[in-house]
């Protein structure tokens, strides 16, 4: 599969940019691998590659000149092998919700098993809570049950503009684009006790049947001992990875935008940004 990434920005005058952090390159795996990567840069930039502490490639983009526009380029062939209908060998301790995670798992999931929005009355725990059944209830069901009840709660409303709902902002709001549904989707799991981390990348959707499909997307990962990290994505009420291309992972959402970045100049110089993906076998 190839994927085709451009994003564009136009200033109304030259201006200076700061470095740029691009996360672009596919998170390759068991059932993902990375055949070729190729970015380009207009105007002109210096690249250079690493790995962030959540094992995300990243390239930095340091510019030499002013511009009046920035023009990102990425093509990407990867080879997908997710099944459709995945089976998750999840430890038999971890199977029924409550359950414990081990203390070297705890550890190793710090932050990433603790809120990261302030819910000072509780609501959204009191939210999250109602999709659990009284008494001992299967994780993954309960797991299931809450990435559907999303979809139900929320009506769909892609954005092209920047920043990212609050989980209590898109419950009272009732509407949210694919970024919104993975974080109300990731602090809800958070506040049951779950490890998660929210998840960009694409979907590949020849029939563009799938919410998000033609443009990045965003979704979450839940980590269950015994199965790892299992893709959920709220946006479409679906479990698993398939037809989902993962490229960054973290925390936060503002820690895996596929392009940041600022520039120097007049604040109105800023004319606009757009972006195109295609996915093609």
């Amino acid at each position: 599969m190839r994927i085709r990434h451009r994003t564009t920005y136009r200033y109304a005058r030259p201006v200076a940019l700061d470095p740029h952090r691009l996360l672009l390159r596919p998170r390759d795996g068991i059932a993902i691998q990375v055949q070729a990567c190729k970015v380009e840069v207009s105007p002109a930039a210096s690249l250079s590659w690493s790995v962030d502490v959540c094992g995300n490639a990243v390239a930095t983009a340091t510019f030499a000149t002013p511009t009046d526009h920035l023009v990102i380029d990425s093509d990407v062939l990867v080879g997908l092998s997710t099944p459709p209908w995945p089976v998750f060998d999840i430890a038999y301790a971890a199977q029924s919700y409550p359950f414990r995670y081990s203390d070297e798992d705890w550890t190793d999931l710090g932050a990433l098993a603790l809120p990261q929005y302030e819910d000072p009355a509780g609501r959204l725990l009191a939210w999250a809570q109602g999709f659990v059944a009284p008494g001992r209830t299967d994780t993954l069901s309960l797991l299931m049950d809450l990435n559907l009840g999303i979809g139900r709660r929320i009506a769909y409303q892609s954005r092209e503009d920047e920043g990212t709902q609050s989980p209590l902002q898109t419950l009272d709001r009732g509407w949210g684009a694919c970024r919104d549904y993975a974080v109300l989707f990731a602090e809800a799991a958070r506040v049951l006790g779950f490890g998660t981390r929210l998840v960009s990348g694409y979907v590949h959707d020849p029939d563009h049947i799938i919410l998000g499909s033609g443009s990045t997307h965003a979704w979450a990962e839940v980590y269950l001992p015994g199965a790892g990290w299992i893709p959920f994505d709220p946006t479409n009420g679906r479990m698993g990875g398939h037809n989902l291309v993962p490229v960054a992972v973290g925390r936060r959402m503002t820690r895996i935008m596929p392009v940041t970045g600022s520039f120097f100049g007049p604040s109105d110089a800023f004319l606009g940004m757009s972006v195109e993906v295609a996915l093609t076998d």
